[in-house]
């Protein structure tokens, strides 16, 4: 029996809403799809609560309509803007001896405790980077190991909470419940990644309207995230400027002649801002020297992120450049030269069955993302929005609206432990049958703090 999904892509120039089937396999059928123009937001965040529900609410109703399915809430994507990173570790000691899922449950929820969030911030994603078993580093799995000891190290990605408040009401101001927040350079990554990339290390760059997100992988896992408020909107309004016509007519010129390589002499005939009655010619050489010098500028400002980051070493796949911005004529030879020996590509979503051609191009890497996401295919482990810690090979107990409340702290067990409501996982060991009832209450109280 298959689910049902719906998928909100917000960015900062169109909304993508995509309705899909997911079954028990986890394979994909999209069966519907809507894109709308972006408004009430800027830079990827929003400014007007109102105007943004609208924008969501058509793309929604086009989704609907075409998919023929009524879907009450959604996975939706959010802006790397106001977001901040840092990395934490916890370490918890194993009494059974053997590491089951409460154990890494456990561990994940110690480094999100330890870490130094401040109040006005809320978690986003928290993403385990490097498990340990007693002395044993970058263990894949930690589940089943034997061990008396883990640890884990985690990349925690954080927003403002009046941030993630004003994404939600927009939302749900469109009549549409949030399921899950996902960081839209994150669901980028896992539209366009494969694997030999992740465990080589790799920068992905998703390049859209008025923004550029960057993420870092290393070995499985985000290991680095940043914004830049910089997009091809930049470029039009630079050739608005410098050609002194109206702002339609400078994305027109942008669309029909923006290119890195092509340099020409010949003159057009444009309008003048504000005198739509008179018009100018001017070179496209002034055109492609306006586009060169923005993209130059926006290419070397994300090459300065890669060398903050301190992982340019450990990206040994390269550079991914994605996203609507991307797919403007010469920018991979651009970005070699500016990126220096980094190996680069230009990079669409994956196929899936049912995917639109609309959706096949670079600018939809981030929605189709987030389809992917909801079919398991993030990290092996995590902590998501909801404070609840995600497994690659978990299954929904039914295939209802799954209740993603927040985490609640643990209490003492009950003679018949009770499984996580999202997890289905093989209990590894069972509890001994002479074991005292002083020792139970050790165990636990151990466990628990």
């Amino acid at each position: 029996m298959s689910r049902t999904l719906l998928a909100i892509d917000i960015g900062s120039t169109k909304i993508c809403a995509i309705i899909a089937q997911i079954d028990n396999d986890d394979s994909i059928s999209i069966t519907g799809a809507g894109v709308t123009k972006a408004q009430g937001l800027k830079r990827g965040s929003i400014t007007n609560i109102e105007l943004a529900s609208r924008s969501i609410k058509s793309a929604v109703e086009d989704a609907k309509r075409v998919a023929g399915s009524d879907v009450k809430s959604a996975i939706v994507s959010m802006s790397g803007a106001y977001t901040k990173s840092l990395n934490s570790n916890g370490i918890v000691n194993i009494q059974s001896k053997e590491i089951s899922f409460k154990e890494i449950e456990r561990v994940m929820h110690t480094s999100l405790y330890n870490a130094n969030i401040p109040n006005e911030y809320e978690v986003l994603h928290a993403l385990p980077f490097n498990f340990k078993v007693d002395d044993q580093d970058f263990i894949e799995d930690p589940l089943g190991m034997n061990a008396s000891r883990l640890e884990v190290e985690t990349h925690i990605i954080t927003t403002q909470k009046s941030n993630l408040n004003n994404l939600k009401k927009a939302v749900h101001g469109a009549g549409i419940e949030v399921e899950n927040i996902v960081l839209n350079a994150y669901a980028s990554s896992i539209a366009v990644l494969n694997d030999d990339e992740k465990e080589l290390g790799v920068a992905v760059i998703d390049m859209g309207g008025n923004t550029s997100n960057i993420a870092i992988h290393s070995g499985n896992s985000i290991r680095y995230n940043e914004f830049l408020g910089v997009g091809s909107n930049h470029v039009t309004s630079d050739l608005s400027m410098a050609l002194h016509t109206p702002l339609n007519v400078a994305d027109e010129v942008k669309l029909t002649y923006g290119s890195l390589t092509n340099q020409s002499n010949e003159l057009i005939e444009i309008p003048v801002i504000g005198d739509l009655e008179s018009t100018h010619e001017v070179s496209l050489d002034v055109v492609h020297n306006v586009i060169y010098a923005r993209v130059e500028e926006t290419l070397m400002i994300l090459a300065q992120f890669i060398e903050n980051s301190g992982l340019k070493d450990q990206i040994g796949a390269g550079v991914v450049l994605t996203g609507g911005f991307s797919q403007m004529e010469g920018i991979r030879d651009l970005a070699v030269a500016t990126f220096g020996s980094i190996p680069v590509r230009l990079a669409r979503p994956k196929e899936m069955d049912g995917l639109f051609d609309n959706l096949r191009t670079a600018e939809f890497s981030s929605a189709i993302g987030l389809v992917m996401y909801a079919a398991h295919a993030y990290t092996p482990y995590e902590i998501d929005a909801n404070k609840r810690v995600r497994h690659t090979n978990e299954v929904p107990t039914s295939h209802t609206k799954v209740d993603l409340s927040t985490f609640e702290a643990p209490v003492a067990p009950s003679e018949e432990e009770v499984k996580p409501s999202m997890i289905s996982l093989e209990d590894k060991k069972e509890k001994q049958p002479s074991e005292s009832s002083f020792n139970k209450f050790w165990n636990w109280a151990t466990q628990l703090f």
